[in-house]
């Protein structure tokens, strides 16, 4: 299943970050902490281009620490600046403007021969929805400048904000891809809340979920629905869910739907526990399974 959602404020917003792009210095690319490449828009690298960029995993109060610290050393192995935020408790939010000076070093140094001192610093905040693009701005301008909400698509503009003396953010709509190729990615953002439910059944999401969570995190399942055991088949499991959590019908008949709701609020709201919906050696392997695959290609071609 190909899953297609390209509004078009986002074809819009792709142009204007293009546009933009030579007013500023870097670009922050935030990704969910829960799920960095499948939060990555692939048109990124096309779009940005040799922009200097830094990446802020945001929600890294949501992620499993250990999966944290392995995805800042998958990027950091890759010469990419990389810090784990959480713009809601402003945990690492006050070492971005040392970060940025650090992945800037060389226009700083360009600056200071004709010089200017001071390090001033216009970045650009780019992301897809629902990444927390707003929330960090509003921490780092400690005041409501830009709009937030839990649902994707709130910010529809761009608009500049001043952060002290020394720091200007572009502020920018969240930019999807026009579709998901790959139907786990597609499926980890609609378990986070990255795409507007309307987009894919809500059941076939949170049996995504489930099966996923039985294999990496049982232990979660197991102690926020007090269940002694986990049935095999992700329906049963949410049987169970919706029975411990109240989510019956008259008759006692499993109210599905309202099972589903809570168990997926249970999960974007950090109340099932920490959880990383990807680890770095999901990619790994799939990166080097199409490496075999284009190898194998290419043999066959010779051999022609």
């Amino acid at each position: 299943m190909t899953i297609q959602w390209f509004p078009g404020h986002m074809a819009k917003a792709r142009r204007q970050v293009a546009e933009k792009l030579k007013l500023v210095d870097i670009v922050f690319e935030l990704l969910d902490a829960r799920l960095p490449l499948s939060s990555r828009n692939p048109m990124m690298d096309e779009i940005v281009k040799n922009k200097p960029r830094l990446i802020l995993l945001t929600k890294c109060d949501l992620a499993d620490e250990r999966v944290n610290k392995e995805w800042v050393r998958y990027f950091q192995e890759k010469q990419i600046g990389v810090l784990p935020i959480d713009a809601q408790t402003g945990k690492g939010v006050g070492q971005i403007q040392r970060v940025c000076e650090q992945v800037l070093q060389d226009l700083f140094a360009k600056r200071e021969k004709k010089g200017i001192q001071l390090k001033r610093v216009r970045a650009m905040v780019l992301g897809i929805p629902n990444v927390g693009k707003s929330s960090l701005i509003n921490r780092l301008a400690k005041r409501n400048a830009a709009k937030t909400g839990d649902r994707p698509g709130v910010t529809k503009a761009q608009q500049w904000i001043r952060v002290g003396q020394t720091l200007e953010l572009l502020d920018t709509p969240g930019i999807l891809w026009p579709k998901f190729d790959d139907q786990q990615v597609g499926m980890r953002l609609a378990v986070s809340g990255a795409i507007k439910e309307e987009i894919l059944p809500l059941d076939e999401v949170a049996l995504y979920a489930i099966e996923y969570l039985t294999k990496r995190y049982p232990h979660l399942l197991q102690e926020r629905y007090k269940l002694t055991h986990l049935p095999e088949a992700p329906v049963e499991l949410l049987a169970e869910i919706g029975k411990k959590r109240g989510c019956l019908q008259r008759g006692g008949e499993i109210d599905y739907d309202k099972a589903i709701e809570l168990f997926l609020n249970d999960i974007r709201s950090g109340r099932l526990g920490r959880i990383s919906f990807e680890w770095p050696e999901d990619w790994e392997e799939k990166e080097e399974e199409h490496v075999q695959n284009n190898d194998h290609s290419t043999s066959e071609k010779v051999a022609e």
